[in-house]
């Protein structure tokens, strides 16, 4: 199978047929509470954080909320070939919220739109607008009322709805699911233009998919998302291993713990066994004070190592030694090399502002701007020592300019209703490969690596899927989806029927889905 998202030139313009019609008659036809921008103001919406193309848009719509959304899709309906994305903070890798010569609809605009605390049988509940970045409403959840949702990404400059049209996942997920294992309910405006509420039990066809549907069900304007009360602190924690399999004994043993049994938070990386700086030794250390050992390392030849990262919750009022005391206990049901433990004490929003701190240095260093050719991948337990021993061990031993994770997840804690595609197996590893360019391989040997990756994978016949998947052809989709891809379509049928909606490149770009 070709992966063909792998495999388009860097920076290429795609040149598809232009749509009929004078863009100008949609924003006449229509009475927009938002704006309506051409020319030079589009030049946001032709990029995204990837780097790797840019796609030139007729318009970008700035909605005011739900009525302008639906008001333009069922304008733009009636224009042949004319395609719709959602543009929520422009963090995807592959143009999924981009459109060449179709529409964006800029999701931020909305942000304001909802924010309502909701008690509901003794249980608390957000409702956020899906343009509404993660990090906004983690500060105001917190500072307004102690609670906060209960899944995360690493990253928080994401919008609500684009995240959930993914599935959402971070080191909380091995015990509360991805974050669309934590929605009751979502406003959408299909791709019919239809402004429809759907849960569980309303509407559940397009409930179910929608989360993780990729955007091709329709754009998520509201969601309400569970809450639980906010802990005070987190002590984060990293400890190293040299051996593959104590790492994933650990790393699975802390994730099938029960609630209470375990730590709160669990992910892990690799590094390389050098003084490199951005993928050796040095960036192992959480505190700065406390540089890292490597002649504690024991001297196995190996040329990667392996970081478990862990994060304990606490209130202020815990005395210290229950705190350490629970961390200790956790700590001694584990295999890693002795004296290479770092970690440091902060408050719950600065741990899950992480990346936001990093980001901020990256920018600072010129280095945010820069392609990302990213990979992240799902892979089955049951392969994934396999994919240590030629991926890691063999293909990007050397580094590869960014963090490279690793970390179990527990597909019981998936909703297998939702368009999600996973491996077979119940415990299954996120694998992200998080290239800089500037810092490591050129673009387009990063694009040959990934594109190497994959299709090794293939060979091999490994359980695996592509997070986050981008693919031009229906049968690579259809691949994909496995024997979930007739439900995919269908319900996609029944939303979209003229495949308006349509993120990237794929082949649901409208008149293609048949």
């Amino acid at each position: 199978m070709r992966i063909a998202y792998l495999d388009r030139t860097v920076h290429e313009t795609d040149s598809e047929p232009k749509p009929n019609g004078d863009v100008s008659a949609i924003s006449k036809s229509i009475d927009l509470q938002g704006s309506f921008e051409t020319g030079d103001k589009t030049t946001i919406a032709s990029k995204d954080f990837g780097g790797l193309y840019s796609t030139k848009p007729l318009a970008l719509i700035k909605p005011a909320g739900s009525d302008d959304i639906s008001r333009f899709i069922k304008a733009a309906s009636r224009i042949p070939r004319m395609t719709v994305a959602a543009r929520g903070n422009g963090h995807s890798i592959n143009g999924q919220a981009m459109t060449n010569g179709g529409l964006v609809i800029d999701m931020r605009s909305t942000e304001e739109n909802h924010f309502r605390l909701l008690n509901i049988n003794g249980s608390f509940f957000i409702d956020v607008s899906g343009g509404a970045l993660w990090e906004n409403v983690l500060t105001r959840c917190v500072s307004r009322f102690g609670l906060a949702p209960r899944s995360w990404t690493d990253y928080l400059s994401l919008t609500v709805g684009g995240t959930l049209s993914n599935a959402g996942v971070s080191g909380q997920a091995f015990r509360y699911g991805p974050q669309i294992s934590n929605v009751t309910e979502l406003e959408i405006v299909t791709g019919k233009g239809d402004i429809t509420v759907c849960s569980e039990t309303r509407n559940p066809k397009l409930f179910f998919g929608s989360l993780g549907g990729l955007g091709q069900f329709g754009i998520i304007t509201r969601a309400r998302v569970k809450l639980q009360p906010a802990p005070d602190m987190v002590r984060w924690i990293r400890v190293v291993y040299t051996e593959f399999d104590e790492f994933t004994r650990d790393a699975e043993f802390l994730v099938s713990r029960d609630d209470g049994e375990s730590f709160d938070y669990v992910e892990g990386f690799v590094f390389c066994n050098n003084d490199d700086p951005v993928n050796g030794w040095p960036a192992v250390p959480l505190d700065p004070v406390h540089g890292f050992n490597p002649g504690i390392i024991p001297q196995t030849g190996a040329s990667v190592v392996y970081c478990l990262e862990v994060a304990f919750h606490y209130q202020k009022g815990d005395h210290p030694s229950t705190v350490d005391k629970a961390v200790a206990g956790l700590l001694k049901r584990l295999r890693f090399v002795e004296g290479l433990k770092s970690q440091v004490d902060l408050s719950y929003v600065e741990f899950l502002l992480r990346v936001k701190r990093a980001e901020e240095q990256a920018k600072a260093n010129g280095i945010w701007d820069a392609p990302h050719p990213w990979l992240n991948l799902f892979i089955s337990k049951s392969n994934i020592v396999e994919f240590d021993q030629t991926v890691f061990k063999k293909m990007v031993k050397d580094g590869i300019g960014g963090p490279m994770l690793i970390y179990p997840l527990m597909r019981s804690k998936w909703d297998n209703r939702t368009s999600v595609a996973l491996p077979d197996s119940e415990i299954f590893y996120l694998v992200a490969l998080l290239r800089f360019v500037s810092r490591g391989p050129s673009v387009e040997e990063s694009v040959a690596q990934n594109r190497e990756i994959v299709e090794w994978c293939i060979k091999e016949g490994l359980d695996f899927k592509l997070y986050l998947p981008h693919y031009q052809s229906k049968e690579e989709w259809k691949l994909h989806f496995g024997n979930q891809w007739t439900r995919f379509v269908e319900r996609k049928a029944s939303f979209d029927p003229m495949a308006i909606l349509a993120p990237g490149q794929n082949i649901f770009k409208r008149t293609h889905l048949s």
